[in-house]
């Protein structure tokens, strides 16, 4: 058990840690361009691969919360994305290839994209009109696309390489949820009113 606790007090140093570094001004526009969308209703389309898709996930769902119109990327209910509306593309690397694509479609019919990477200069990050850096991936994998690695079995060690990525992606989303409620006059009570009713 000692290995176990030790490498989650790591993690909780090392997102600790990650908070400090970001760059106040990229969590403002982040922010910002949210509480744009939220006001004039338009679209906000999640986008990640893997276990950055179960944070954009997340994401999305405290978005729906409230009261902004968040789809993720595969749904079956998800609508086209089109000029004034926002794409989030979640990627450490910044380099997974469904999501570069999917977020250069995003570009091309007039939406914004805003890149949640380790990697401003990667090729999401050039694509991205927002990028909001968070510390995580410490290396890049010899094989940069997420579904390549799958499909050739390559999984990278527990904690040092990309599960730090998505841990501290996960907190900073979750603190610019509270920062838009802030911004948005919501309280946990409005978010409750949209919350799922019929569970087991």
């Amino acid at each position: 058990m000692e290995y176990e606790y030790e490498a989650m007090k790591e993690i909780a140093a090392f997102i600790e840690r990650s908070i400090e570094e970001l760059d106040r001004r990229e969590v403002e526009k982040f922010s910002e361009k949210l509480v744009e969308i939220y006001r004039k209703g338009a679209k906000v389309l999640v986008m990640g691969a893997g276990r950055s898709g179960l944070v954009g996930r997340a994401f999305a769902m405290r978005l729906m919360h409230m009261g902004f119109q968040s789809y993720v990327l595969g749904d079956t209910i998800t609508p086209s994305i089109s000029a004034g509306d926002v794409a989030i593309a979640i990627s450490g690397s910044g380099r997974t290839e469904l999501i570069v694509t999917a977020a250069k479609v995003a570009k091309k019919v007039g939406a914004e994209v805003l890149a949640v990477t380790s990697y401003p200069d990667s090729p999401l990050g050039e694509i991205a009109d927002i990028v909001l850096r968070i510390p995580g991936r410490t290396k890049l994998a010899e094989e940069k696309d997420y579904f390549a690695r799958q499909i050739l079995g390559l999984h990278e060690p527990l904690a040092p390489l990309g599960t730090l990525f998505e841990d501290t992606a996960m907190v900073v989303l979750d603190g610019i949820i509270g920062g838009l409620m802030h911004r948005l006059n919501k309280s946990e009570s409005d978010l409750k009113s949209k919350h799922a009713n019929i569970e087991l």
